[in-house]
């Protein structure tokens, strides 16, 4: 069952003629191989999920296979162009799908609501991380989860490094603000969750900028 009516209003999400488009066509062909290239981590960390999830930036719906069949995703997605393909992924899941037009950064949803938050591949492209993740515990319930796979920076000193500082201009006009440069293993840490359990690893794909990640488990 899909719920197809957005429950708030946009908010400061600025949409792009060019790049919007782009990037919901981008991530709908990229999809599988982005699939292959994640699935080990995302099985991990999206297991058992409930049957209520919070998804920031949810895209066009990329986790959905890792809900449980007859859930509930709560998606916060500013970007219009990404909600037709994110309405009819939902549809072929089985998930029902409510659907915020609202900013990360500013949810909505009540204080202490939620059982599980989960992210891929977004916190790279909010305006501010410390005040999403700040937002992400103020709507967790004491002792839920928040569950995410990233791309982050690289050790300093790499050639992967000197990659993301020579192209994070580009990379992040087209990308919609990504930055392939931010210590999200950091920031994660240091957003007052009672535990973290963060494993580094690399992916192997042409897009040397991206082949930096953590996937982990954050508990409020």
């Amino acid at each position: 069952m899909i719920d197809a009516t957005p429950t708030s209003a946009p908010t400061a999400f600025e949409l792009h003629r060019g790049r919007g488009p782009f990037n919901a066509a981008f991530f709908r062909v990229m999809g599988p191989y982005l699939q292959r290239t994640l699935r080990p981590r995302k099985q991990r960390v999206f297991a058992d999920l409930p049957a209520r999830v919070v998804e920031i930036g949810p895209g066009v719906g990329a986790n959905l296979p890792y809900l449980p069949p007859g859930g509930t995703l709560v998606a916060l997605e500013p970007n219009r162009h990404m909600h037709s393909p994110l309405r009819s992924a939902a549809h072929r899941h089985g998930v029902r799908l409510e659907l915020h037009e609202s900013m990360a950064e500013r949810s909505g949803l009540p204080d202490h609501s939620v059982d599980a938050v989960i992210s891929s591949l977004v916190l790279c492209s909010v305006d501010e991380p410390a005040e999403v993740l700040a937002e992400i515990r103020r709507i967790l319930r004491p002792g839920a989860t928040f569950r995410f796979v990233e791309h982050v920076e690289a050790g300093h000193g790499t050639f992967t490094r000197a990659a993301q500082r020579a192209l994070r201009r580009p990379w992040a006009w087209v990308f919609e603000g990504c930055s392939c440069e931010r210590d999200l293993e950091q920031s994660i840490r240091a957003a007052g969750f009672e535990t973290v359990d963060i494993e580094r690893y690399r992916v192997h794909s042409p897009f040397l900028p991206f082949n930096t990640h953590i996937a982990g488990i954050a508990r409020a």
